[in-house]
């Protein structure tokens, strides 16, 4: 062996440089990476190959835990719901735990670039979603609403939520792409409302001042406490269903 302060002799092999043990493969280490491609390269950008050279394999090594970008996608879905927190039913809070569902939901969806892309194209009826969709069911069924109305509530609420955050996400990518800020679309889609001729479009005139002037957020909660309050009118009216069914 040689010494410290001694050349190394020509005949001596170097040590081999050791290479770091490689991760295994799994489908949570896929899901990473393709959340990583996702929020660097958007939607359009993520592709099975983009994701395998992130991780630093062959295509082929995604397909033993993964069947195709279809399955993945859903994976990426499915864990937008991990950690939701939806309470037990409360007949006398359902508008507020709605609510707070609802928020929980858009704040996720937005957490990610082009999420909620993903989320319109998937259902949520896999073995992991379907626990959840089944304690918002019961939020919504606990203020007593006709099973018709309860059955179309989720879809209707959830098309709300994933429709909203998809037109704040391609606002977002707008604003990559141009760096127009939300403030200067306001003010120019405003003063163009009010430009109009007010006897053809007295209404566009009428609010042209507040049509874009509240936030996001604001926007946001007051639609779905729209969506509740059509809900509530519901509440104790007969359901054609069972009235038929106890005939």
């Amino acid at each position: 062996m040689t010494q410290p302060d001694m050349p190394t002799p020509p005949w001596e092999r170097p040590p081999r440089r050791r290479t770091p043990a490689r991760v295994p493969l799994s489908r949570e280490r896929i899901v990473d990476a393709a959340y990583t491609i996702l929020d660097r390269e958007g939607y359009d950008g993520l592709s099975m190959r983009q994701v395998a050279a992130e991780l630093g394999v062959a295509v082929s090594a995604l397909y033993v835990h993964v069947r195709d970008k279809d399955e993945l996608l859903q994976l990426m879905y499915n864990r937008t719901f991990e950690g939701y927190e939806i309470p037990e039913p409360d007949p006398e809070r359902w508008r507020e735990q709605v609510m707070d569902f609802a928020r929980q939901a858009r704040e996720r969806l937005l957490s990610h670039r082009d999420l909620a892309k993903i989320t319109m194209a998937h259902v949520p009826f896999t073995p992991e979603l379907l626990p959840y969709v089944e304690r918002l069911l019961a939020v919504l069924g606990a203020a007593g609403l006709p099973r018709r109305v309860l059955a179309i509530s989720g879809d209707l609420l959830s098309t709300y939520i994933n429709g909203f955050a998809l037109e704040e996400s391609l606002w977002q990518e707008r604003y990559r792409e141009t760096h127009d800020s939300w403030h200067k679309l306001r003010d120019e889609v405003n003063g163009y409302f009010a430009s109009l001729p007010p006897d053809r479009f007295p209404n566009l005139v009428r609010l042209a001042d507040i049509m874009m002037d509240e936030s996001n957020d604001y926007r946001f909660e007051l639609g779905v406490e729209i969506i509740l309050r059509g809900l509530a009118s519901y509440i104790g009216e007969p359901d054609p269903d069972e009235e038929h069914e106890a005939s």
